[in-house]
């Protein structure tokens, strides 16, 4: 009897842990992506698609080197039960003198990533926006300290703050001018004062004295992760790059619009989840049956609310942008669309890899990311020659049917099978798409985008959430129930 209870009493604190984490990471990442929209919109009214377009053929260096920076380590350290100051002290300074040398690297590279594009300002441009990648490197090891322990609440004071003061100075420069360098420093600022925090909030600090024998211990591990996040991060850059060398910086500046809002969709649901899913794993996974059980919640969880919300994008893709952003990236809209459609799934596949690098399967996470990359990348290539959407459309396609693929492993792991999936996934995705359809065909006449926006939203949302609460979905009520109680319990 004794063993049950404390069983029962683990249990409960871990639910309990999970949904505040859950609803500090909802909160952190809308009030994230409510000042992202508000910031968002300044700039694209001051900014043309050139300037993003500049700034946005950098992105994949920088978030390559800064896979290269991170090492695969954070994980590591999550996955690691006793984890002490002598680790964390071997992987802060690794990181530090590994992204000292990718910065003098991609520093003397300038030259050859403005040669590729044609375009001579990346120069300054690029030495730039490379300096984020050195500061970031100090804060690597207190956000894994952060992650570990789960204290979502302060990772969300953190952007808060640093999102206020890095947003308004890059409307200010913006106005004043500065053009797609506003954005640069931007980027520079919230990265600074990102690290910074994470120090004030663990209160942990290196030491000179320094042992690398637990870098040596983790990288086989870790060495893989590094494989995987480069080649994520390939994928998730193909158009960027295509674009940038096939068309123009208009160009690659409306893709790179159309995707900044879809990855704030995909972003508020999947870090949301992210947030507590890898400790939350790695505290069951001495139990495959209770871990198969918490794995299946999350997914649930992650359907009800990234299907409606990213389809949902999709359908006010037009409005959203014209209205906020003016007619100059109408075209846009239509980009952003496709890429709702895939950015709706993005949170699911991230929960099964979670899934899999928790349970050390990190060579399989790799090789299937690998897969899926290059058979993303090729297809791309091929649809090239029949335009932007093509492209677009097959990325789609394939980003949906790779969930299948992650399921093989998943199945093989807590014998999750996919008839249990569906289950999980298919009454949120058919009630999210039933009634953004039904919303689409009932506005199709009316011309006024106001109109047109205000009716998607209030037929969309309310018919979602009464459906769910007359099919006494399970995962809704217990939302509600949380949030209310959370209200109730505050003075």
């Amino acid at each position: 009897m004794e063993d049950t209870s404390h069983v029962a009493v683990a249990s409960e604190s871990l639910k309990e842990k999970t949904a505040k984490g859950l609803f500090w990471g909802g909160l952190s990442n809308g009030v994230q992506q409510l000042l992202n929209l508000v910031f968002g919109i300044f700039l694209a009214r001051l900014l043309s698609q050139s300037d993003y377009g500049m700034v946005g053929m950098l992105t994949v260096f920088s978030a390559l080197a800064g896979s290269l920076q991170e090492g695969g380590f954070v994980s590591a350290l999550i996955r690691k039960k006793d984890a002490s100051h002598k680790d964390f002290n071997a992987v802060f300074w690794t990181n530090v003198l590994m992204s000292l040398s990718l910065y003098v690297i991609l520093f003397l590279s300038a030259p050859l990533i403005a040669r590729f594009y044609g375009i001579p300002e990346l120069v300054p441009l690029a030495r730039f926006i490379f300096i984020g990648l050195f500061i970031s490197s100090f804060g690597i090891v207190p956000g894994a300290i952060m992650y570990r322990n789960m204290m979502v609440k302060q990772q969300a004071i953190c952007s808060f703050v640093t999102l206020i003061i890095s947003g308004t100075l890059a409307v200010i420069l913006a106005w004043l001018g500065f053009a797609y360098w506003g954005i640069a420093i931007q980027t520079v600022v919230y990265v600074t004062l990102v690290q910074l925090m994470r120090f004030y909030f663990t209160g942990w600090r290196p030491t000179l004295k320094v042992d690398f024998s637990p870098v040596k211990e983790m990288f086989g591990f870790s060495s893989k992760l590094i494989i995987t996040n480069m080649f994520n991060i390939v994928n998730g850059n193909i158009f960027p790059i295509l674009l940038g060398k096939l068309y123009s910086a208009r160009e690659v500046g409306n893709f790179t619009q159309a995707n900044k809002w879809n990855n704030m969709g995909s972003t508020l649901v999947g870090s949301m989840v992210g947030a507590i899913a890898q400790p939350v794993f790695a505290k069951t996974d001495d139990d495959t049956v209770r871990q198969k059980r918490v794995f299946r919640k999350l997914l649930r969880f992650t359907a009800f609310v990234s299907f409606p919300a990213l389809l949902g994008l999709a359908l006010v893709a037009k409005e959203f942008i014209v209205i906020l952003l003016t007619e100059k990236w109408l075209e846009s809209a239509r980009l952003m669309q496709m890429l709702c459609v895939a950015g709706a799934f993005v949170p699911i596949s991230s929960l099964f890899s979670n899934l899999l690098i928790t349970r050390g399967h990190s060579t399989v996470y790799m090789w299937c990311s690998i897969a899926q990359c290059l058979i993303q990348l090729g297809a791309a290539i091929l649809a090239a020659p029949y335009g932007i959407s093509r492209m677009i459309q097959v990325y789609v396609a394939i980003q949906i049917g790779w969930i299948l693929v992650w399921h093989f492993f998943a199945r093989k792991e807590i014998g999750l099978n996919i008839v249990e999936v569906l289950k999980d996934i298919f009454p949120y995705m058919t009630l999210a798409t039933l009634f953004v359809i039904a919303a689409w065909l009932l506005t199709d006449g009316i011309t006024n985008l106001y109109i047109s926006f205000v009716l998607k939203v209030f037929i969309v949302a309310p018919a979602y959430c009464v459906s769910l609460w007359l099919l006494n979905s399970v995962i809704f009520k217990e939302a509600v129930q949380f949030i209310f109680k959370r209200k109730m319990s505050t003075p």
